[in-house]
């Protein structure tokens, strides 16, 4: 099963497709799509689009996990992230892939077995379960692989495997 994690942002753009064969997770392709900060949001947001729509056509992943949107005290932040999400959401819409998303205390729980887990851990983990020899960078990539990973383990949970 190929699962397709994303950490939405519209700066940056974590995304990180893994491969689940049983029990064992391998990374197919990792990384961050960027936007400029000179063009105006609407750009910023087609420019991911169009990364993410010949992303999806390219790989064909079985399932999309995305991190649920996390209100915080800096609402411009979370708009922006909302409308990232959004561009996301529509992409697997129209690619016909199914979406879950999952809260980043879930995320940390399942990659890290602790909920408080800090980035670190996370980071740490990633690099283990997926045999990376090297931690994914920047941050957005290593969460998008945690996003991952935590819907590979939730997906099996959920199918009594």
């Amino acid at each position: 099963m190929l699962i397709l994690g994303i950490d939405p942002g519209t700066a940056i753009m974590g995304y990180g497709l893994i491969e689940k064969n049983g029990q064992k997770l391998r990374a197919i392709e990792y990384g961050c799509w960027r936007t400029s900060s000179d063009l105006a949001m609407p750009y910023r947001l087609k420019s991911l689009y169009n990364k993410l729509e010949s992303f999806l056509l390219k790989y064909s992943p079985e399932a999309l996990a995305v991190e649920e949107l996390f209100f915080n005290r800096n609402t411009t932040t979370a708009i922006a992230v909302g409308q990232a999400r959004g561009i996301v959401l529509l992409g697997a819409a129209k690619s016909n892939i199914e979406v879950y998303e999952y809260t980043p205390l879930q995320v940390k729980q399942a990659v890290v077995g602790y909920g408080k887990a800090d980035k670190h851990q996370v980071q740490f983990m990633v690099r283990a379960l997926l045999s990376l020899t090297e931690t994914p960078k920047p941050d957005d990539t290593a969460d998008a692989l945690a996003i991952a990973i935590c819907h590979a383990h939730s997906h099996r949970q959920l199918r009594g495997i």
